[in-house]
C-alpha cells in the first residue's frame, strides 16, 4: 500500500470541527449576505409601493446594501490579519443584527436605503473573514473544493429565500423579513461563539499601520494571476447582480407568473447548487482553470443562443427557463474556482487579499449589474445582451491574465 495520505485528509487534517460542519457553518456565514438580498426579492414591488418610488428605483434595494457591502472589505481585511478572525467575526454579526431589526422601524425609503447601507457594511466584514478562515487552513484545489462545498450548501439560500420572503409577507408583513434575518444572525452569532476557534495563528498576524495596509494591498496588486481573475470575476458576476436585481420585474412585468415567482427563481438558483456541487467533485482531477474556462465561454454561447430564441420564438417562459438556467449555472463553477486561483498566491495575507478581491469584485461587478439592469424595458433582450457583453469582457481578461493561453493548469497545478 501507498504511504502517501489521501488528499482529502490533508486537506481536512486542519479543520478544527469534521468537515460536513465546517461546509455548513463557512457556508451560513457567506450565506448571511445572499439571505440579506434574496428573502426580498418577492416583495420588492410590494416595497416600492409602500414608499412609493416608481420604475427601477426599487433596485436600490439591492445596490445600497451592496455599495455598504463594497469599500469596507478594504478594512476589515488588514483589522483581521492583525488581530485574528473570531473576535472581529462576532462583532461584525452582531451589528448585522442590529442593523437588519432597524429596517423595520424605517420610516422612508431613503432611511431604509441607509439602513440597509449600514447592514452591507459588516456583512462585508463576515465575508472577508469566512473566506479568511478557509484560507487559513486550505490553499490550492484543496480550497477550491472545500469552497465548491460551501458553495453548494450556501446555494440553499438563494433558492429558498424568496419563498421564505414571500410566505413572511403573507403572514406578518414585508418589514417582518428584516426580523428573520436578525434571528438567523443570532442563530449563527451563538454557533460561532460555542464551536469556532481563533484560526489565525499568533505568527502569522501582521503589524497594522497604514503603510503597512498599502504594501499589503500593492503585493496583492502585482500579483498578475490574483488581479487578473479579480478583474474578470467582477464583471461576469456582474451579470449575476443584473438578474438579481431585475429578476422581480422579470418573472413579473415580461412573464407574469404572479405569486409562482418563488418557484421559477428557486429552478433557477437550484442550477448553481448542482454546479457548485460538480465542480466540489471534479475540480481537484481537472483543474480549476480548465473547468473554469470552459463554462465561461459556455456562460456567453449559452446567453447568445438564448438571446435569439426569445428574438425569433418570443418571449415564453417554455423556452426561457430552461436555457436560462443553464446560463445561470454557470456561475456555479465560476466563483469558487476563480476565488482560489486568485487566493493562492496570498497564504500569509489571505485577509488582505481576500478584502481586496471582495472591494474590487463587488465593486466592479455592482457596476456593471447596474448599468445593465437599469436598461430593463419590460422584456429580456437587454438583460441578456448583458450577459453576452460581461461574458466576452471576462473572456478576454481571463486571455490577458494568461498570455493567451487558456485551459492549461498554470503555476502550482491549479
Amino acid at each position: 500500500m501507498s504511504a502517501t495520505p489521501n488528499i482529502n485528509t490533508v486537506a481536512t487534517s486542519k479543520l478544527p470541527m469534521p468537515l460536513w460542519e465546517f461546509v455548513c457553518m463557512v457556508a451560513a456565514l457567506m450565506a448571511l449576505n445572499a439571505f440579506a438580498i434574496d428573502i426580498m426579492l418577492p416583495a420588492m414591488g410590494v416595497i416600492a409601493d409602500y414608499y412609493q418610488v416608481e420604475g427601477n428605483q426599487q433596485q436600490w434595494l439591492l445596490y445600497s446594501y451592496m455599495i455598504g457591502f463594497g469599500v469596507p472589505q478594504l478594512f476589515f481585511g488588514p483589522i483581521t490579519d492583525r488581530f485574528g478572525r473570531k473576535t472581529l467575526l462576532q462583532f461584525c454579526i452582531g451589528a448585522y443584527v442590529v442593523f437588519a431589526f432597524l429596517c423595520m422601524a424605517t420610516t422612508s425609503f431613503m432611511l431604509l436605503l441607509t439602513v440597509r447601507f449600514l447592514q452591507g457594511i459588516f456583512a462585508s466584514g463576515i465575508r472577508v473573514i469566512a473566506v479568511s478562515i478557509v484560507r487559513d487552513l486550505t490553499a490550492g484545489r484543496a480550497m477550491a473544493r472545500i469552497m465548491s462545498l460551501v458553495m453548494t450548501v450556501f446555494m440553499i439560500i438563494p433558492i429558498i429565500a424568496p419563498a421564505i420572503g414571500q410566505g413572511v409577507m403573507l403572514i406578518a408583513g414585508w418589514k417582518w423579513m428584516f426580523g428573520v434575518l436578525g434571528v438567523a444572525g443570532l442563530i449563527i452569532l451563538l454557533w460561532v461563539q460555542v464551536r469556532l476557534p481563533e484560526t489565525l495563528e499568533a505568527e502569522n498576524r501582521q503589524d497594522l499601520s497604514a503603510k503597512k495596509a498599502l504594501n499589503g494591498f500593492a503585493n496583492v496588486l502585482m500579483t498578475r494571476v490574483t488581479v487578473g481573475y479579480m478583474a474578470a470575476s467582477g464583471v461576469i458576476f456582474g451579470a449575476l447582480f443584473a438578474f438579481i436585481a431585475s429578476a422581480e420585474q422579470i418573472f413579473e412585468d415580461t412573464f407574469h407568473v404572479g405569486d409562482r415567482f418563488a418557484l421559477w427563481f428557486a429552478i433557477i438558483a437550484g442550477t448553481l447548487a448542482v454546479a457548485n456541487f460538480i465542480n466540489s467533485r471534479v475540480v481537484e482531477h481537472y483543474g480549476m482553470r480548465r473547468i473554469s474556462h470552459g463554462v465561461l465561454i459556455a456562460f456567453t454561447i449559452l446567453a447568445i443562443l438564448n438571446y435569439f430564441v426569445m428574438s425569433f420564438a418570443g418571449e415564453k417562459l417554455i423556452y426561457f427557463i430552461p436555457l436560462f438556467a443553464m446560463t445561470f449555472g454557470c456561475f456555479g463553477m465560476l466563483g469558487a474556482n476563480f476565488s482560489a486561483i486568485a487566493m493562492e498566491p496570498q497564504g500569509k495575507i489571505a485577509g488582505t487579499a481576500s478584502a481586496l478581491y471582495g472591494f474590487a469584485t463587488t465593486t466592479v461587478a455592482s457596476g456593471f449589474g447596474y448599468l445593465v439592469s437599469s436598461r430593463f424595458d419590460g422584456t429580456v433582450a437587454p438583460i441578456l445582451l448583458g450577459f453576452v457583453g460581461l461574458g466576452v469582457l471576462s473572456i478576454s481578461l481571463v486571455l490577458i491574465t494568461e498570455r493567451g493561453r487558456l485551459f492549461e493548469l498554470g503555476e502550482g497545478k491549479v
